[in-house]
Formats: structure tokens, C-alpha cells, sequence
């Protein structure tokens, strides 16, 4: 079967999923439960891995593994827009009955610029291929920036696609419920919720140029970046639902987020010298995600007003 033919089925099966969320499950707005958040991250991680077993079988093992590591790379990438989306609904005050359709069409047009940038990326790479040296550096910098960011900070005032739309359009006082435009005195008007979804889409489009040259160091084809890439969007809705319900249990995992982005980064760098089998980068993946996970579990945060939070001491 050519890739062709799979990318085609591939997008109607993805354009499926999408509409029967919209259209049927939530079809009455509504915050999902841990438990169906929990299953719906696992059910996209069980596709994945059912997609991955449909590519051993059709191109090999290797495209499997390759599938696979970016699949988890991107996942584990996308914690990272998680907390983000987070700052950026609390900033904005939405109401949970609406973020899921926020974070749909979030998805829907992170498909549309990921599949934008994964086919000039692999042009640029096939004809310049000292733009992989450039990505590794990037990554590596971007993990060390990750590893001493005390803090994650969304600005909104100085995001210049919000600017422009308070600029150019008049803004709602309140929510419209799930709305995105209305009518104000009689005018076309944008609601608060129309903000948030620029502030969503940006951000995707800032954390792709993350995720996307890491998944070019595991893998050059096209079609295993974009398969990869697309699947682990698809979960980052549940994911966001997950990780907001456990957000004070993951202090450490931006440690191994930076770990993963080095490790590629070096990748890439040492490529022309090095060979690292895709199995073990895969392995050196999951390591580094299970520990910094692990050390979040067994290490609590120190409670307010102890020395190491930084709250007033004895005898002071």
C-alpha cells in the first residue's frame, strides 16, 4: 500500500475522530471527569501503538520505532504546552464548560500549521542539510533555558496577534458561552473567548519549532514526522485535562523535558560521526521522562513558610 494511500485514510480517520468529539461527545459542553480524560489519553497512546504496529507491517520495523519514539517525544513535548494552556485559561478566567472547544480548534489548526511546517522543514532539509546542525544547536539551547526557567510566564499583553485584534475589533465585556464572535451595539464584535483562541494558537505555533526539528534527528521521512506529530496533537486535549487535574505533581518533569531536548539536540550535532540506533534513543527517552517523573513522586515540594520555599525563617 503506498504512503499516499495511508495519509489518505490517516486524515480521514483523524477529520472523523474530530467531528464525532465536536459533534457527539460534546455535543453538551461540559469539563471531562479525570477518569474520561485519563481514558481518552490512553485510548490516543493505544492508536498510536496499534498505528505503529500497521507500519511494521507495511514498511518495517525500523519506520515503527522511528514512529514511535517521535510520537512519544512530541507527547512528552506537549506537557509543556499543557501548562501554558493553563496559565492562559486561569489568566483569562474561562469557563470550563468552554476550554474544550477552545483547545478543538486549537488542534484543528495545529494540524493545518504542523503539516505547513513538516513539508518545507523536509524540503529545506533534503536540499540544506547544515540546517540539521543549526536545529541541534537550537534544541540545545532550548534545553537549557528550559532546565533554568524558574518559572513558566505568558505575557498576553505582549503577544502581537492579541494587540491586533484588541486594536482592530471591538472586544465583548462578558463570555458569550461558547461563542467566538457576537454583536456589539449593533456591530460586529469578537468575544473573550475569541482572544483565547489566538493566545492557544500562537502558543502551538511558538512550541512547534520545538517539536518539530526534534522530530527530524529520529526521523527524515515526511510521512513518519507528520503521522507521529498529528496522533500526538490528537491526545493533547485529554492531556490537558490530565495534566490539570495533577499540575503539582509534575514539578520535575520540565528536567526531563530539557534531558530529552539535549539528547536530541546532540543527536543531530554528533550525526555525521555518531550513529545512535533508534531503539536506543527511544530508551534514553523514556529514561529520562520515568525519572523525572519518579523524583516528582517521591520528592514533595516543601510546604510554605520552609526555608527551602523560601518562607520566613526561625528567628528571623
Amino acid at each position: 500500500m503506498s504512503e499516499n494511500l495511508v495519509l489518505l485514510f490517516f486524515n480521514l480517520f483523524i477529520l472523523g475522530m474530530l467531528f464525532l468529539d465536536l459533534g457527539v461527545i460534546q455535543r453538551r459542553a461540559h469539563f471531562p471527569a479525570m477518569k474520561e480524560a485519563i481514558l481518552w489519553t490512553v485510548t490516543w497512546c493505544l492508536i498510536a501503538l496499534a498505528f505503529s504496529g500497521f507500519i511494521a507491517q507495511l514498511y518495517g520495523g525500523e519506520k515503527a520505532l522511528q514512529f514511535l519514539t517521535g510520537f512519544v517525544v512530541e507527547e512528552a513535548l506537549s506537557v509543556d504546552n499543557v501548562f501554558v494552556f493553563i496559565i492562559i485559561f486561569t489568566y483569562f478566567v474561562v469557563p470550563k464548560n468552554v476550554q474544550h472547544r477552545v483547545l478543538f480548534w486549537g488542534v484543528l489548526s495545529a494540524i493545518v500549521f504542523r503539516a505547513i511546517f513538516i513539508v518545507v522543514g523536509s524540503a529545506l532539509v533534503a536540499q540544506f542539510h547544515w540546517i540539521l546542525y543549526l536545529l541541534g544547536a537550537f534544541l540545545i539551547f532550548t534545553a537549557v533555558k528550559l532546565a533554568l526557567q524558574h518559572e513558566m510566564e505568558v505575557r498576553v499583553d505582549r503577544n502581537p496577534a492579541i494587540r491586533f485584534a484588541r486594536k482592530y475589533f471591538p472586544v465583548t465585556d462578558d463570555y458569550e458561552g461558547g461563542k467566538f464572535f457576537s454583536r456589539k451595539h449593533g456591530k460586529f464584535a469578537v468575544t473573550p473567548l475569541f482572544l483565547v483562541l489566538i493566545m492557544i494558537e500562537t502558543t502551538d505555533i511558538a512550541f512547534a519549532t520545538d517539536s518539530i526539528p526534534a522530530i527530524f534527528a529520529i526521523s527524515r521521512d515526511p510521512f513518519i514526522i507528520y503521522t507521529s506529530n498529528i496522533l500526538a496533537v490528537m491526545g493533547l486535549r485529554s492531556l490537558y485535562f490530565v495534566v490539570a487535574g495533577f499540575m503539582q505533581q509534575f514539578r520535575f518533569l520540565k528536567y526531563g523535558l530539557s534531558g530529552v531536548l539535549g539528547f536530541i539536540g546532540l543527536k543531530m550535532l554528533a550525526e555525521s560521526w555518531v550513529n545512535v540506533p533508534i531503539a536506543t534513543s527511544l530508551t534514553v527517552i523514556f529514561t529520562m521522562l520515568a525519572i523525572s517523573i519518579g523524583l516528582s513522586a517521591v520528592i514533595k515540594p516543601p510546604k510554605p513558610g520552609h526555608p527551602a520555599d523560601g518562607g520566613p525563617r526561625s528567628g528571623a
